[in-house]
Order: C-alpha cells, then sequence, then structure tokens
C-alpha cells in the first residue's frame, strides 16, 4: 500500500507528464539546455476575507493542523502534514473583489486529493453544515470517471476541489465486491 507521500509524488509525476505531453514542444536544442530545477510546490498561499473562518474551515472541518503564521501581517500556516497553504488576510474585506474564474487571471482552484469515497461523502456533508460555504457541485464522475470530485467555495470565496483518484475508487469498488461474495 502506498504512503501518502507515495501517492502524491505518483500524482505529480502523472500530471507532470500530462502537462509535458500536452504543452507546445520546444525546439529539441532548447530542451537540452534547460534543466528542470525546481521539486514541487513549497505552499500554496490564498488572500482571505475572514481569516479567523478559513482557519476554522481548514482546521475544524478538513482537520488541518496549524503550522505557524505571522499576526502583525495576518497570516496562518495550516497542514494536512503533506500540503502546506499559507492563510492572508485581506487588508479591507468590505472592498474586496471576488475572483471569477472565467475572467479573472490567477488561482482557478486548488484541488486536495481525497482518500476514499467514504470521505468524499463525509466532507459533502460536513460543508453542508458549515456556514459560508458555497458547494458548486456535490460528488460526481470526472468526466466518464471512475475518478470522483467535488467544487466548493470556502468562506472566503476560494475554490476548492477534493478528488478520490480513479485508482482509489476502483479499489474500493473491488473491496466492496469482495465482501459481497
Amino acid at each position: 500500500m502506498k504512503t501518502n507521500k507515495q501517492s502524491m509524488r505518483s500524482l505529480v509525476a502523472v500530471l507532470t507528464g500530462a502537462m509535458m505531453f500536452l504543452m507546445p514542444l520546444a525546439s529539441s536544442a532548447a530542451q537540452e539546455d534547460t534543466a528542470v530545477v525546481t521539486e514541487g510546490i513549497n505552499h500554496l498561499g490564498l488572500a482571505v476575507k475572514d481569516l479567523d473562518r478559513s482557519v476554522a474551515f481548514f482546521t475544524g472541518t478538513l482537520g488541518w493542523r496549524t503550522a505557524g503564521g505571522d499576526p502583525d501581517y495576518p497570516a496562518v500556516f495550516v497542514t494536512d502534514g503533506n500540503a502546506f497553504v499559507t492563510l492572508w488576510q485581506v487588508t479591507d474585506p468590505a472592498t474586496v473583489v471576488e475572483f471569477n474564474r472565467k475572467n479573472n487571471v490567477g488561482l482557478h482552484h486548488l484541488a486536495f486529493t481525497v482518500k476514499s469515497l467514504k470521505a468524499l461523502h463525509e466532507l459533502h456533508q460536513k460543508f453542508l453544515a458549515v456556514e459560508g460555504v458555497r458547494i458548486e457541485f456535490a460528488p460526481e464522475f470526472m468526466g466518464q470517471g471512475p475518478t470522483t470530485h467535488m467544487m466548493i467555495r470556502e468562506p472566503s470565496g476560494n475554490r476548492l476541489e477534493f478528488v478520490v483518484p480513479g485508482s482509489r475508487v476502483r479499489a474500493e469498488m473491488k473491496v466492496n465486491e469482495q465482501k459481497e461474495n
């Protein structure tokens, strides 16, 4: 069984491979002269309207933990043990301009891998009860499936996606079939 780090590395490898395939090809000479010098995402920063509510969403609803912060900025760092997100309080919440994924350049959404379909459906139920969370769509197949996902806006309006990879869905289905037999 793969650890979370192994699963994340596998997902990053697949996504990197897909991105490389879809990106326009540069000349072979340019590719030979360019070495990859980055090693994945260190952390992601999200500007939030209500720091306390967004921190409560990540820690209370998703089960993440705080990993520091800067009260003068103000910012709080949260983690699930693999990913780190910095939540930055905007200066004036009353004058924020809401992000429009179709018209603004910037973060379209942030996607998190979820352990299982059961956990995804449990998150959906939690989200229904959290004030300020807007569910864009409930758990559904991504394309033709079996990868399953849902999309929400956390209390400050950032779009978050929660994904159960197809390999995990198939493994769950296999276990359920074995239990029935």
